[in-house]
C-alpha cells in the first residue's frame, strides 16, 4: 500500500510532555495514567528527550543504591531525537521508524517546536483503512517466536526482553501461547499469581497503581528473584489465526490497545505479528 502522498496532518496527535526535572516516580504515573508508552520531555516548547516503558524499565532494575523518587527524567531519557517536519509523508515516517528501531517519530515546525507526535498505531489505522488488497499474516509475521516458560524467573524474562531487543516475549506451554508479557508489565508494581487469583479486585488495583510501590528501592535484582513470569504475564493473550488478514490484526491491536499478537495454526504457536511487521509492509508498499 503507497502512503507517500498521505498527508500525516490527517492523523498526527499531540503528544504527551513532562520535563527534564520530573522524577521516575511521576514519569511512571503519568505512563500508568494516559495508558501510554512515551513521554516527550521538552524545555521551552521544544523536544529535549524521550522517555519510554523499556527505558524506565531499564532504569529501575539498575538503580543501585538510589530510589526512584531521587532519579530524574533528564537522566535516562533519550537524547537523540528522530524528527521530521510537518511536511513529510507517512512513508518517511514508516522508514525512519524501521531505520531507528523506534515506534514514534516526533513532528516539528519549522521553528523547531513540538507539533506532535506519530506512533506505530497511528500508521496501522491508516493500513486498516486504506489497505486495498488483502495480506495474510503469515506473509509478514515474524517466525521462529522468542518465547517464556510460566516458571521462569522474572530476571530471565527480563533478559530475553533486553538480549533480543524485543518489546514483548510469549510465555508458552506445550507449544501453546497461555500468556504474554510486555515491559509495561514491569512497571507497576508486580502482583503475585496467588492475589491477582483470590484478592479483592479492588485491592489489586490500589496495589497495582501504589504512588510509592514498596519494590521501587535499591537491590532490584534480589527482589525480583521471588517472581516469575505467571505472576506478570497477561493470561489468555488476544491470538490471530496463521490464515487471517493482516487487516484482522490491526483491528484487533487498536482495539485491545496491544503491540503484537501470537499467531496459531491449529492452536499451537507458529509465530508473533507486531505493529513493526506491519509497518514495515507499509514502507514497502506490500
Amino acid at each position: 500500500m503507497k502512503l507517500k502522498n498521505y498527508a500525516i496532518d490527517q492523523i498526527i496527535k499531540r503528544a504527551i510532555t513532562t520535563s527534564p526535572k520530573t522524577t521516575l516516580l511521576d514519569a511512571r504515573s503519568m505512563l500508568l495514567r494516559h495508558r501510554i508508552s512515551r513521554l516527550v520531555v521538552t524545555e521551552d516548547e521544544k523536544p529535549v528527550g524521550i522517555i519510554t516503558e523499556k527505558d524506565l524499565v531499564k532504569a529501575i532494575y539498575r538503580i543501585d543504591n538510589k530510589t526512584i523518587e531521587n532519579i530524574r527524567v533528564s537522566e535516562i531519557m533519550t537524547k537523540r531525537l528522530v524528527t521530521v517536519t510537518e511536511d513529510a509523508t507517512l512513508y518517511d515516517c514508516a522508514r525512519m521508524m524501521l531505520d531507528h528501531k523506534i515506534s514514534s517519530v516526533l513532528i516539528l515546525q519549522k521553528d523547531g517546536s513540538l507539533y506532535g507526535i506519530i506512533t506505530k498505531t497511528d500508521l496501522i489505522s491508516v493500513f486498516l483503512t486504506q489497505a486495498a488488497e488483502p495480506l495474510r499474516v503469515s506473509k509478514i509475521m515474524t517466525q521462529p517466536v522468542i518465547t517464556v516458560k510460566p516458571a521462569d524467573s522474572l530476571l530471565y524474562v527480563e533478559s530475553v526482553l533486553m538480549k533480543n531487543r524485543i518489546s514483548r516475549v510469549v510465555v508458552s506451554r506445550n507449544r501453546k501461547s497461555v500468556g504474554i508479557i510486555t515491559h509495561r508489565d514491569f512497571i507497576p508494581a508486580k502482583i503475585p499469581l496467588w492475589l491477582r487469583q483470590f484478592g479483592d479486585p479492588k485491592e489489586i488495583e490500589k496495589y497495582r497503581m501504589a504512588k510509592n510501590p514498596n519494590e521501587f528501592k535499591s537491590n532490584q535484582l534480589s527482589y525480583l528473584v521471588a517472581f516469575i513470569a505467571a505472576d506478570i504475564m497477561t493470561s489468555n493473550p488476544v491470538t490471530i489465526d496463521v490464515t487471517e488478514d493482516v487487516s484482522e490484526a490491526s483491528l484487533l491491536m487498536i482495539r485491545h490497545g496491544i503491540s503484537g499478537l501470537p499467531v496459531v495454526k491449529n492452536s499451537l504457536l507458529v509465530g508473533i505479528i507486531t505493529k513493526t511487521d506491519i509497518v514495515k509492509a507499509i514502507s514497502l508498499g506490500s
